[in-house]
């Protein structure tokens, strides 16, 4: 996979692992990743399908509408990539704190959804729920932060709670923070981000 790769100062920090939404390249979420922990490696990756020229995680049918074939090959290969990289760069897989923005951030949902703990933490901006009538793995203890917009019109609330109870059935810790915004990524939601970071990984 496209990605690139940037060595944090402080080794023994998370790495952080990030995913663009629908559009994106592997620079777009640096300036978060900096805000969230300023000390970590980074590794941010680009996602393998196009839409109309579009860089993104996985294919859809239409808007809300996942080819759901499609997003298990491609959770198969970002998870096997993930292994790859962790030993290219050395850094430990079951230590790192992924970070996405919509179409990353539902890449992400579905890692969650198909593996066991495959991280220390997640950062879900407007995630929807990527799979419905499968069984989670056991996420016990797993902290995940989602930030939603009440008025987000791609990811409803209603799919927001759902997604919460889904996870939290399977025993991650969620934490949703909500912004009476839309789809955006704001600056409060990174900030809050950022502090929910420093609350469960404190440097």
């Amino acid at each position: 996979m496209k990605h690139l790769y940037e060595q944090g100062l402080r080794p023994e920090a998370p790495t952080l692992v990030l995913f663009h939404g629908t559009g994106g390249t592997e620079r777009d979420l640096l300036p978060l990743a900096r805000a969230i922990s300023p000390s970590s490696s980074v590794l941010s990756l680009r996602g393998n399908v196009l839409e109309n020229g579009m860089p993104r995680f996985f294919r859809r049918l239409a808007e809300g509408v996942f080819d759901e074939e499609d997003l298990i090959v491609r959770t198969k290969e970002v998870h096997a990539f993930l292994d790859q990289a962790a030993g290219e760069y050395g850094f430990d897989r079951g230590s790192a704190v992924v970070v996405g923005y919509s179409n990353g951030a539902n890449m992400i949902g579905s890692l969650l959804f198909h593996y066991a703990h495959p991280f220390k933490g997640a950062i879900l901006h407007h995630p929807m729920v990527p799979r419905r009538g499968i069984s989670l793995p056991d996420l016990t203890g797993l902290p995940v932060f989602i930030g939603a917009g009440t008025n987000d019109p791609i990811c409803s609330p209603g799919e927001t709670e759902e997604l919460q109870q889904l996870l939290g059935a399977a025993g991650a810790s969620v934490t949703v923070q909500w912004e009476n915004r839309g789809h955006q990524l704001t600056y409060t939601e990174a900030e809050a981000a950022a502090s929910w970071f420093q609350a469960r990984f404190p440097s």
